[in-house]
């Protein structure tokens, strides 16, 4: 039998690319799977065409930055499904102002409510009764802006990015003996909705060479898919092909900048500065 029949997951992010591949993937090999996103009739839709293909799945609009939110899915999962084997937690946002200069605090937070304070939240309302069984598996999303942040997601993104798995080595470190894995994915650049939101949003044969979502979503399988006794701790997903990214940067740079910093704009690509 597939190590994931029969199985509980939750997956945030699920109406849209890594999140929705995800699904699709657990629900081929017979898990259970609770779809969480923001918006209601985009994970009907996802669900919708899942249970064509014969999967048990439930649709759930949730703001996972909420914790009483987050207590009432929980609760609801427990009653109904009987708990969380698996979380994946894939959700993620990034910021329209990508400079540490000139982002708001308020852009700031949001960036990390929905990239770092949902995985703890999640994570602390699951682990109780993952403990209690002494067997759990938590998968986060993060990214290589984790590794390697620069101006292309941004000085929020990146942050929080980094701090996803910081949390996931300590998860690991601390409860791998009771029966808890814990994983980190990190992609590189993924063709995924976030993409529209870049400073200069790549064209559509630059996204064709990315990390394709469904290729992330093979990498959180493998992790999820081995037996208890083994964890995958961390897992690097990226493009095969390097790009350069050079212009996108210096666009990304002055996004959402002042009106007073034109003369500077202008100096430093001058090369002035």
């Amino acid at each position: 039998m597939d190590q994931l029949t029969g199985k509980v997951v939750m997956v945030t992010g699920a109406g849209s690319g890594i999140g929705k591949a995800a699904a699709a993937g657990f629900v081929a090999r017979g898990a259970r799977v609770i779809l969480v996103g923001r918006r209601q009739s985009v994970l009907d839709g996802v669900a919708e065409t899942l249970r064509k293909e014969g999967g048990e799945v439930w649709a759930c609009a949730v703001d996972i930055s909420k914790k009483e939110e987050i207590s009432a899915l929980v609760a609801w999962t427990n009653k109904e499904l009987g708990g969380v084997d698996i979380l994946v937690n894939n959700a993620g946002s990034a910021s329209k102002t990508l400079n540490a200069r000139w982002i708001e605090e308020e852009e700031w937070d949001q960036v990390q409510d929905v990239n770092m304070k949902a995985v703890f939240l999640l994570t602390q309302a699951l682990l109780p009764a993952m403990l209690a069984r002494k067997n759990g598996t938590i998968i986060t999303v993060s990214s290589l802006a984790a590794l390697r942040p620069n101006l292309l997601g941004g000085a929020a993104y990146g942050a929080a990015k980094a701090a996803a798995r910081n949390f996931m080595t300590y998860l690991h470190n601390t409860f791998r003996n009771d029966g808890i894995r814990a994983t980190c994915i990190l992609p590189g650049e993924v063709n995924t909705p976030i993409m529209d939101n870049r400073a200069s949003p790549p064209t559509q044969a630059i996204r064709d060479r990315m990390v394709q979502p469904e290729d992330v979503a093979e990498a959180i399988l493998l992790c999820a898919g081995l037996p208890p006794r083994t964890v995958i701790e961390e897992l690097i997903v990226a493009p095969t092909f390097l790009r350069d990214v050079s212009a996108d940067i210096e666009v990304s740079r002055w996004k959402n900048a002042p009106a007073d910093c034109a003369a500077e704009r202008g100096s430093h690509q001058k090369g002035e500065l």
